[in-house]
């Protein structure tokens, strides 16, 4: 078992694009695109508690943000273990990180992220 704590230096401006890229998105409006970028964020940040963390605490206010119940409810417990579970390096890889997705289950990563995490860690 590894543990992890912090996100590799090279992989932070990545991690920092997909989380600008939501935040933008949502100010303009377009509600599914920016969600794509916190499911995006998720993917690179899960292995590491404090940015795993983050992105689901994103996702909560995200369901809170749109009425979405069923977010809300999903991400609480995601939240309460989402982070331990990256600290000893126990994570579903890929998984996007929402409640539409079961959280245990491992997931394809997209190429071009993929390519970014092969390089970068």
């Amino acid at each position: 078992m590894k543990f992890y704590w912090t996100m590799p230096q090279p992989l932070v401006p990545y991690y920092q694009k997909e989380l600008s890229a939501y935040r933008m998105l949502w100010e303009k409006g377009q509600v599914l695109e920016a969600w794509r970028h916190l499911e995006r964020a998720h993917i690179l940040g899960q292995p590491y508690p404090i940015e795993h963390t983050q992105v689901h605490w994103m996702m909560l206010l995200f369901g809170f943000k749109t009425k979405n119940g069923k977010e809300i409810v999903g991400q609480l417990p995601r939240l309460l273990v989402g982070g331990v579970k990256s600290w000893a390096g126990v994570i579903p890889v890929g998984n996007t990180g929402g409640a539409n997705v079961p959280p245990l289950r491992p997931m394809a990563i997209p190429e071009d992220l993929k390519q970014i995490l092969d390089t970068k860690r």
